[in-house]
Order: structure tokens, then sequence, then C-alpha cells
């Protein structure tokens, strides 16, 4: 209760100085509940019908045929289902609206591109503890640095009424995604001639320290650090041993990305830097940015903004059985994933432009991100090169771990349309899934730590 106390007396001495911006009225809070879910997102259904009421994500308890507790491999609990509609270059133009940009260019591209409609399933689920929090953060939170920093902020969406569209992705990099993951994943580059490689195969440890029981009522500070991540690669036999650690802080201008690698061939840990922004990804073939993975991650100093509002788009959604799929090789088709294994739906989504700042770098001068309203998850992007051309897209495959109230979404593909090559990441069902863990002890995540674990 004292900690509660102190939240809002805190709330209420905010002032704009240094670009501050507080959260919303209590009046404006009072819809979230009612009109609003608890995270900020619409409860009623569309007029159409077409996206249903929400009424509170899977239950806890949902087990498809099949599915053994504990068990990291999650069964599609909507299987059964058929499409309600397909969409590709012969109707396309009846749905133009409701496509991102790189949805259209890839219809037009290749005839045999395709989506899948489904019907629509608000299925995100999140524990109370985070959506209690999430009300207070709707009054109570701040950005701050000109929106490139938090302050303020208890562990749960820290905007759930948003008002510009830096709290929309600063609602994205602190998506409920959980205590802590255990997964071994493959990514795959396929090039214009439909050639399969084998990028990575990496035992990757995801952890949110913000989400820890210990730290639910508890304040960030602004160079805490709110999420962790450390990879270590099996595949194939030229990245067998390496390894790499980032750690992201709350505030990244106070407490900028940190990040270290592993070398076999060195046989020591050194800062990685370069892990960072616009840097290309070698795991991709240069078909991706460092920052492009998850759709965005990393600071948003590099761009402006703008909050465009939300509309009604197609999205991959409730993905399971394209991330659980047993053999990679029956999804990567020629030029994009194989339609039969990508589940679209309607949802309503937040949509964001970010426009390079005067005087910053980044090969994309242009950004639009499409932000789900029931989870926070970045679903999709179109990025544009110097020349205002239309360059990459990245899609998210979300889909709501039932059992632990996560709707995960660490599996992505990324499309260069100038390269003629797509990157897909976060493929588990040929290994054991996606494990929820406990936290790891300090010392499993310190830099020494990835020497420990190299292999050779």
């Amino acid at each position: 209760m004292k900690t509660v106390q102190r939240f809002l007396a805190a709330a209420l001495t905010v002032t704009m100085a240094g670009g501050a911006h507080a959260g919303v009225s209590p009046e404006q809070a009072a819809q979230l509940g009612q009109s609003l879910t608890m995270l900020g997102a619409e409860k009623a259904a569309n007029t159409a019908g077409t996206i249903p009421e929400f009424t509170g994500g899977l239950p806890i308890d949902t087990a498809p045929p099949g599915y053994k507790p504990g068990d990291g491999i999650r069964p599609d609990p909507f299987a059964a289902e058929k499409p309600r509609l397909v969409i590709d270059s012969k109707n396309m133009a009846e749905h133009k609206e409701q496509l991102t940009a790189v949805t259209q260019e890839l219809m037009l591209r290749f005839p045999d591109f395709r989506i899948d409609v489904y019907p629509t399933h608000r299925s995100a689920t999140i524990p109370k503890a985070y959506l209690d929090n999430t009300l207070l953060n709707a009054t109570g939170a701040r950005s701050v640095d000109e929106g490139m920093g938090l302050e303020n902020t208890l562990p749960g969406t820290p905007f759930p009424i948003p008002q510009t569209g830096a709290e929309v992705m600063w609602n994205h990099l602190l998506r409920y995604a959980g205590q802590a993951q255990l997964a071994k994943y493959d990514s795959w580059n396929v090039d214009s001639s439909g050639t399969q490689v084998l990028a990575t195969t990496g035992l990757a440890t995801f952890q949110y320290p913000l989400n820890d029981p210990a730290h639910i009522n508890t304040p960030s500070s602004p160079t805490e650090v709110r999420n962790m991540l450390k990879v270590e690669y099996t595949a194939p036999v030229r990245r067998v041993g390496e390894a790499i650690l980032v750690y992201d802080s709350v505030n990244p201008i106070k407490a900028p990305r940190k990040a270290w690698q592993y070398l076999p061939g060195q046989r020591r840990v050194k800062l990685a830097p370069d892990i960072c922004c616009d840097a290309p990804n070698p795991g991709t073939v240069g078909a991706s940015t460092y920052d492009d993975a998850f759709v965005f991650n990393g600071a948003m100093d590099r761009y402006d903004w703008k909050l465009l509002g939300k509309k009604e788009m197609y999205v991959p959604y409730n993905d399971y059985k394209l991330i659980f799929a047993k053999e990679p090789s029956k999804v990567l088709g020629r030029n994009f994933l194989e339609p039969e294994y990508v589940r679209w739906e309607l949802h309503r989504v937040w949509v964001v432009e970010a426009t390079l700042k005067p005087g910053k770098r980044h090969i994309y001068t242009r950004r639009t991100f499409y932000i789900d309203e029931d989870s926070w998850v970045a679903v999709a992007s179109d990025e544009y090169d110097a020349n205002g051309g239309l360059f990459r897209g990245t899609y998210a495959y979300m889909a709501p771990l039932w059992d632990v109230q996560v709707p995960i979404a660490n599996s992505y593909a990324t499309y260069d349309l100038i390269g003629g090559v797509y990157n897909m990441s976060g493929l588990f069902g040929p290994y054991f899934g996606i494990k929820d863990i406990g936290s790891l002890s300090s010392t499993q995540w310190s830099p020494q730590s990835l020497a420990g674990s190299g292999i050779r």
C-alpha cells in the first residue's frame, strides 16, 4: 500500500520540464475496465461483427487435445477452423485499406501469394497483477527525454490510453512477455530462387526482470534492465559455440543498450556495440537490421514518432501452426512463407509512423508500425529507403500461451523487397517449443557466462 501511495504522490508532482509528459486524467483512466479493456483496447465488437467483443482472452485452463501440461509445444486451439476469406492479387483492391504496404506489394509481385483470413479471436490474456498496475500507470507513468525514456512506471502497460506515437511504441517494448522463457529455434534465409539456407539454430533465454513477482509493486528506475536476451548458437557448423548477450534498460538515453559477444576463434567475450539499430544482422544475410527483430526493439531516439490512429487491419494472429511446425522445409516457400501455414485475422491496430530525425542516421528514412490493441505486440511494419521507396517489411507471428497467460511473439519474418530474400526466425516446432522458466541467477546473466557456455 505504501508503494502505491508513493507512486501516486510522484504522479502528482509531474512537470513538463525536460520533455516530460504525464499520464491521462483520472476521468480518462476511468474508461479502463468499462468501455476499454484493462490494457486500453476497445472492448466492443466492430460494427460489422467481424471483430468480436473482448471477453477476457483464452482462459488459462484452455487445453486443446494432445496438450501435455508443461510441454513447450502448444497445439492450435483453432485448428478445426476454415478461412472465411481469401485475399490475393485478384481481389486485393477491395481490401486495400486493411492491408499493409508490404502485403500489397507481395500480392502484386507474386500471383500465388495470398492471405487466408480466419475468424477473429481476441485471445491475448494477461495476469491480473499486470492489469492492476496498468490502471495505476494510466495516471502515474510518464515519458521523459522527449518521449525516449520512462519514469514512475510500474510493471504493466505504461500508457494504456496513449497520446503519442512514442507512447504506443513504449507499450510494445514493455508488453507483457512473461517472466522468463527458454526456447530452441531455427532461423532460415530463402533467396529469390527458393534456396533454403539454415542461418542459425539457437538456444535462447529471454528474461524480463520487471515482471519478477518480487518487483511487481515497485516502480522501475530509469537505469534498470527491462529485458535480457542470451543466445547460444548450436548450428550451422560455422557458428557453433558463438553466443550473444543483450541488456535493454527502462531509459535507453540514461542507460544505453549493453551487448556482448563470444566468438570461439577469439576465445574471449567482448563488448558488441554494433548489435544495435540499423547494423545488418549477419544471421539474415543482410536482409534485416538488429532493430527489425520482433518488428521493433531498442532505443527510439533516431526517429520522430507520429500516432496516426487506429485501424482495422488483416494481420498474422494466433499462428500456432506456423511457429510450432515440425518441418521448416514445408513452411518455407520460394518467395514467401507457404500461405497454408500462416493464419491471418482482422484486428484493430494502432498505426505509428516513424520519420528519421534531421541529423540522425538509419537506412530506413520512414517506417510504419502496426501494434495490436489487445496485446501491444507490434504485428507488422513497412520500411522505406532513402529515396522513399518501399524497402522491407516484418511480420510477427503472435500465439498466446494460454497456460501461462503470455501473448508470445518471438517468431517473425522480414521480407527484403530489393534483395529478393526473406528471413524467418523463431521456428520452435523441431525442438521442445517454448518453456516457461523461473528467473536465472545474476551469475547466469553475466558476460563471463558466455565463455562458459561455449562448446568449442
